[in-house]
């Protein structure tokens, strides 16, 4: 029987403090740490960029046609 195991590789805050947000990045193997303030604007884009994102890695599939 296989086992998997699950690494954490890379954890993700986005902030928002007094109407700034701030994209935290940690490295977890390397134990690094990187952020960036991020536009309002493309906050409000995210659920897009996700959504576009899983459709680019996971395609639906083809449908049949009759």
């Amino acid at each position: 029987m296989e086992t998997s195991t699950q690494t954490l590789l890379f954890a993700a805050e986005l902030i928002e403090e007094n109407g700034t947000h701030t994209l935290v990045v940690q490295d977890v193997r390397r134990d690094t740490v990187q952020s960036t303030p991020v536009p309002k604007a493309m906050v409000d884009k995210l659920p897009v960029f996700l959504s576009a994102l899983v459709a680019k890695l996971h395609p639906a599939p083809a449908r049949n046609r009759w």
